[in-house]
């Protein structure tokens, strides 16, 4: 049997004002073919899971298409039309499929396509036709629609966050695919959109809430019937009407039982709505915190300018704080131009530099101060260990490795990172042990990588496109109500 491969993941906020265009695509990853399993071949993301799976089968494997960029601004309609006629093309040049596994990311947005997930989803259906089964995957930080449910025969999200089961699901998938085609099992899916967000700040799966709720899912998983549950935590900084928690089911051939259990889940989740609330840390209370906890070095996590949501990189408001107060910090900034004068300085010397806050007015004013060169760097490093989002190989362009007198190291890059590895530090000879404070711009996902080292974490309400005080986004497509922007129902 032939089984074919598509993955188009770009996790969309549009509250930014910038658009992502076809050259994020490009400078990330636009692969066709075989070329699709050479990029994700033994990696630790869910489409190396559906190689790995397959690999053990005579089944003639088909990698179709894979596109990916980092989180950022609405997708222009020039870009997805490109993209999606790209896939498309392979889809119908590919011949006869037995099977497909799809990974959509699930919060992808475009100018005026609010659903490009199930958009996409659903012209590959039309073009299969209803008896080739679809099996996805999905990011839990997806905003899942109805379209994406009737498009798939199954869908099955990450179970941890930070991700680092995406493999596992992704063998996962397979493994329900090939099932499927063996004519074991039938699956069906039905799903469930209470009207509640659970905030960015709640959504780490070793805490509480959601660790006992993901625990009830995992019940879920053990009643007879049931091949699949999957607690969608929603992406807030994606303005669309699918904007929310959801919680889905696969079961085998039981549509009703999946449809039960789904609202069986709701319920609980509607019960527990006011744990969902964010607790938010000032930045001056967040920095005094640390520098009183016993503990080192301490992790805080810059929630306002998550990289990983889409920010800019270059939030200033930690920078300023930690400078104020003589912390020995180590912080990474986006700033290309930043790099360029600090290389042309040369190592060893010093140089008055401006950095970070370049990129709009939502993330702090530049930092200013005299800096010492440290090291110069091609920025690029492995991850060799499941992190989250099973990348491997990280490249954030020319680097420039700076101290300012107060103790604080800089790391400036040339292209927007996202702080999934402790390899960004270490790579390039940083201890991450010399420091009492490491700021991470993220608020879960870094978990993974520095958790070993940090021994305490504190997440900080700083401004920026990913604040997690959403009462204060502008929405315009989002539900109403929903809890807690309404408490009325």
């Amino acid at each position: 049997m032939r089984i074919g491969i598509i993955a188009l993941l770009q996790e969309t906020n549009t509250f930014i004002s910038e658009p992502t265009t076809i050259d994020h695509f490009v400078e990330n990853l636009i692969v066709f073919g075989d070329d699709v399993q050479t990029h994700f071949a033994g990696t630790d993301h869910e489409v190396g899971g559906f190689f790995e799976k397959l690999e053990e089968t005579d089944h003639e494997v088909v990698p179709l298409f894979a596109a990916r960029a980092l989180p950022f601004g609405t997708v222009t309609d020039e870009t997805y039309a490109a993209l999606l006629d790209e896939l498309l093309r392979e889809l119908r040049g590919a011949g006869t499929l037995d099977g497909l596994l799809v990974a959509p990311h699930g919060a992808t947005v475009s100018k005026t396509v609010r659903d490009v997930d199930g958009d996409w989803l659903t012209k590959v259906r039309e073009i299969v036709g209803p008896d080739v089964p679809i099996i996805s995957t999905a990011d839990p930080h997806g905003n899942l629609s109805p379209k994406m449910i009737a498009a798939v025969d199954a869908i099955t999200a990450y179970r941890t966050n930070p991700h680092i089961d995406q493999r596992a699901r992704g063998i996962e998938a397979a493994d329900r695919l090939l099932r499927t085609l063996a004519g074991e099992i039938r699956p069906v899916t039905a799903a469930v959109f209470p009207p509640l967000f659970i905030n960015i700040d709640k959504q780490c799966s070793e805490e509480e809430p959601c660790h006992s709720l993901l625990e009830l899912a995992a019940e879920m998983r053990s009643r007879p019937g049931v091949l699949s549950t999957s607690l969608f935590l929603g992406f807030p900084y994606a303005d669309v009407p699918e904007m929310g928690s959801a919680f889905a089911v696969v079961t085998d051939g039981d549509r009703d039982l999946a449809q039960q259990l789904a609202n069986e889940f709701a319920a609980v989740m509607w019960e527990r709505r006011h744990e969902f609330v964010a607790d938010l840390i000032d930045v001056e209370s967040a920095v005094q915190q640390a520098i009183d906890a016993p503990e080192s070095p301490v992790l805080l996590l810059d929630m306002g300018d998550n990289v990983g949501g889409g920010s800019a990189a270059d939030g200033t408001a930690l920078v300023h704080e930690l400078h104020r107060q003589k912390v020995n910090a180590f912080i990474c900034l986006n700033d290309p131009q930043a790099v360029y004068y600090a290389e042309k300085a040369g190592i060893g010397n010093y140089v008055q530099l401006s950095v970070g806050g370049t990129t709009d007015n939502l993330h702090g004013e530049p930092f200013t101060a005299k800096f010492i060169i440290h090291d110069v760097t091609d920025g690029q490093f492995e991850e060799p260990e499941a992190r989250h989002g099973g990348m491997r190989h990280f490249d954030q362009g020319r680097t420039a490795i700076v101290i300012a007198d107060t103790g604080l190291t800089v790391m400036l890059t040339s292209r927007r990172m996202v702080p999934f590895s402790l390899h960004q530090l270490t790579d390039f000879g940083i201890d991450p042990s010399s420091f009492k404070v490491i700021v991470a711009k993220g608020v879960n996902a870094p978990i993974a990588a520095y958790a070993p080292v940090c021994p305490k974490l504190i997440r900080v309400n700083t401004p920026g496109a990913t604040t997690a005080d959403v009462m204060s986004l502008e929405y315009h497509h989002r539900r109403r109500p929903m809890f807690p922007f309404e408490d009325k129902f």
